[in-house]
């Protein structure tokens, strides 16, 4: 999947410009409406009072001895006229701009429109209807008007407009800056430096970007740490085999007779079988990695597994003579890896088999315990004393018990594997003398009816 990339400045910077200036528009069209609403109404009442005094003024004086006006002086007084009619439709007086027929035939407010421009018309009669008052004005001077406010309203825009960007992308880039510092930071660093990010100040919003990346840098180094203890101890536990090959190499070389010659090759081969056996162990548990989780999980019967395990052990159980017992409740399901609970279960029937003495006991249970499964192997070997017991999970921890061989591995595999399934692994007395019972509990989220 590509990566669409996209400048954080600018995208704040359009979002922010865009929001204010659509805003500004929408108010200034709000207040364009609302004031052309205003001037209307201001100069409707205008020419509504001065049709009413005009009115008044011919009445008082009878309509006698009127004549029409001189010419306007101002330039807005020019844009209205008006008419006084009497009741039989002779004409008293009117403006000098006015004409000799009526302005209008409606009676209130009206409106025409003709080779003379856009007129706004306001007819009223007296009480007794003997005298009619036409008053006109030029609608030019209401849309000159207007054109004034928006002009005005328009001009902070365009000045404002830039002067607010240029704030918004100063403003921007000084408090996305820090960003700018944590990435020279991290890039500044070596590999090996994986120490948490601590900035000197940082905006809280990606304060969970930080501790996420530092989370990320403790997982990387814990990982490089464990993959320096395993590289050193596997150096170090690879080292005593491989000497004791090369060791038997020279001695059967030197061999003085067949006899002496074949001795040596069967102790070189088994030590190639326990230097290729420890090398297996390390590959196993180099590939158990908790962080990954189960690879293809599905539905495992622990019983029949078990019951496989300790069968293809049945040589060896018989070779040394040990009461074996293998007790496990019908329906033992549950969900995860098979071949590494076949691991986990080998390791643990094998360990039991191999330190306990002839003749011994050893019993493999799997029953059902807090509603999940439990697995415990118990023998009547030497037992590990409790202050070793934590100890030996380790990799490469031996006990030095029964001169058994082994790389160190086996528990520490199983502890690794039990982790993998979310299973607790516990170790404690057998109730067989003073053997180890090792148990292996299984949560009910990963066992199934």
């Amino acid at each position: 999947m590509t990566t669409v990339w996209f400048s954080l400045r600018r995208r704040l910077l359009g979002l922010l410009l865009g929001g204010v200036a659509a805003a500004w528009l929408v108010t200034m069209i709000f207040s364009y409406i609302d004031a052309h609403h205003e001037v209307d109404e201001l100069f409707d009442a205008q020419i509504a009072q001065a049709a009413q005094t005009l009115l008044a003024l011919a009445g008082h004086d009878g309509g006698e001895g009127i004549e029409d006006l001189g010419a306007a002086g101002h330039k807005y007084q020019r844009r209205l006229r008006f008419q006084i009619w009497q009741a039989d439709g002779k004409l008293l007086m009117r403006s000098n701009n006015a004409p000799e027929t009526p302005l209008t035939t409606a009676a209130g407010f009206s409106e025409t429109q003709g080779e003379d421009g856009h007129w706004r018309h306001f007819s009223q009669w007296n009480e007794e209807r003997s005298l009619q008052v036409q008053v006109s004005e030029n609608h030019h001077i209401r849309d000159e008007l207007i054109g004034h406010i928006a002009w005005r309203l328009l001009v902070p825009a365009l000045f404002g407009l830039p002067l607010i960007g240029l704030w918004v992308w100063l403003a921007t880039r000084h408090g996305l800056s820090s960003l700018d510092g944590m990435a020279h930071q991290i890039s500044s660093r070596d590999p090996q430096q994986l120490q948490a990010i601590r900035p000197a100040a940082a905006p809280a919003e990606i304060r969970p970007l930080i501790e996420a990346l530092n989370g990320l840098f403790l997982r990387v180094e814990q990982t490089l740490e464990a993959e320096r203890r395993f590289t050193a101890d596997a150096a170090h536990e690879l080292r005593t085999p491989l000497a004791a090959l090369q060791a038997q190499l020279q001695v059967a070389q030197r061999a003085r007779d067949a006899g002496e010659h074949d001795r040596s090759l069967q102790q070189l081969q088994s030590g190639l079988t326990r230097a290729a056996r420890l090398v297996d162990q390390m590959l196993l548990l180099a590939r158990l990695d908790p962080e990954s989780g189960l690879p293809d999980p599905q539905e495992v019967d622990l019983a029949a597994l078990a019951e496989s395990v300790c069968a293809d052990l049945g040589p060896q159980i018989l070779a040394r003579n040990i009461d074996f017992d293998l007790e496990a409740v019908a329906g033992a399901k549950l969900i995860g890896q098979a071949e590494w609970l076949r691991v986990l279960i080998r390791n643990l029937v094998d360990n039991a088999v191999r330190y306990t003495p002839e003749g011994g006991q050893v019993v493999v249970r799997i029953e059902r315990h807090d509603n999940g499964l439990k697995l415990s192997v118990s023998d009547s070997g030497p037992g590990i004393p409790p202050e070793e017991r934590h100890a030996v999970l380790q990799r490469f921890h031996r006990l030095d018990q029964g001169g058994q061989p082994g790389s160190g591995l086996g528990l520490a595999i199983v502890a690794r594997i039990a982790e993998l399934h979310g299973a607790r692994l516990c170790l404690d007395t057998s109730p067989m003398t003073k053997g180890l019972d090792i148990g292996v509990q299984f949560p009910a989220q990963h066992s199934t009816p």
